[in-house]
């Protein structure tokens, strides 16, 4: 089942011999693994022109925007930096923005005409911002709030897509509002068998959610655009078991696609399709594939999924200007995709 997760591990462990000077191994969360760089290394896992001596670096626009850098971003395995890595050298030239919306029209949502920009850990202000929307109090972009990895503002402002960026995880995780210890801020949830009423859920799932008691309001934005037949016939809130990540970002996207903002919004999961784990992820769930989650709402925001190997195969053929040319070879090299 976790195949990939070892085999990029190895083919991490790899290209760091064949392009790291430096092979002392790093930590992360206490832990020390030979695809792990020590922290102060963390750009050597960025394609070039990405880091700091580069024509693009990254850790300008993160302090530009007053982003947080992911923790684990000195990780070779890091879905945060192999989305930058992937998509972010694209918003940075005429041409590669150009290259990359006639992607997203092809792959994504044909109603892309242009791409505006690409932004890392995106996020609203004002009342689109996720503390007043979702109530998600005391977080940044980038910490402790629903900040997707990657968005794309397309057609002069009038689209937004926002992407959650996969390459190893093995699913998007369950509820945190499951655990039977809290905090003052935080209680414990009394009852989680309240997670399994799907179909008292569906047809109001504010008194049931825990998330509520924290003061969350992913349920008070879905609740009117829920399939509740399709939600009734899972056996699980659809947050609960690993689909947390897409119900929050699916429920920021129908705040803001309903605010009126945008003449369209995506919410996306782009993911490595060698990934067999994190596309089956939601099974205890009642959905066979991540892609099926597309039918449980059905809101102003829809839900779509494209892979790395789509993209970059889509570069490779359509860069006829050469916007991407050195970046396919390095790209290749570092994830064989």
């Amino acid at each position: 089942m976790l195949s990939f997760d070892r085999d990029m591990e190895d083919m991490q462990v790899r290209w760091r011999e064949r392009n790291i000077d430096d092979q002392e191994h790093g930590f992360q969360n206490g832990v020390s693994r030979s695809w792990i760089l020590p922290a102060s290394r963390w750009e050597d896992g960025l394609w070039p022109p990405l880091r700091s001596e580069g024509r693009w670096p990254v850790l300008d626009y993160l302090k530009a925007h007053d982003v947080s850098r992911h923790t684990g971003s000195h990780n070779l395995k890091s879905s945060w930096v192999s989305g930058v890595n992937l998509y972010f050298p694209f918003g940075q030239s005429e041409g590669g923005r150009r290259l990359l919306a006639t992607y997203l029209a092809s792959r994504v949502d044909e109603r892309v005409r242009s791409v505006d920009s690409i932004e890392l850990e995106y996020a609203e202000t004002g009342d689109l911002s996720p503390s007043r929307l979702l109530g998600e109090e005391g977080g940044s972009r980038g910490s402790g709030q629903t900040s997707p990895d990657i968005a794309f503002l397309v057609n002069e402002g009038a689209g937004l897509l926002l992407v959650e960026n996969k390459l190893t995880e093995h699913s998007f995780y369950p509820c945190s509002a499951r655990r039977t210890t809290g905090s003052a801020a935080k209680p414990g949830n009394p009852d989680v068998r309240r997670c399994a009423l799907t179909a008292a859920l569906a047809q109001d799932a504010v008194p049931l959610c825990h998330q509520q008691a924290w003061g969350r309001k992913y349920w008070e934005t879905l609740q009117g655009v829920v399939d509740k037949q399709r939600v009734s016939d899972l056996p699980w809130c659809p947050a609960a078991k690993g689909g947390y990540q897409l119900f929050r970002q699916q429920a920021l996207a129908e705040g803001i696609a309903e605010s009126g903002k945008y003449e369209f919004v995506v919410s996306a999961v782009a993911l490595d399709e060698r990934n067999k784990t994190l596309t089956g992820s939601l099974k205890s769930s009642g959905l066979d594939d991540v892609r099926d989650w597309s039918g449980l709402f059905c809101g102003k925001a829809s839900f779509r999924v494209f892979t790395h190997q789509d993209w970059a195969a889509w570069a490779r053929a359509n860069d006829a200007q050469g916007a991407g040319s050195d970046w396919a070879a390095w790209i290749a090299a570092r994830y064989e995709i």
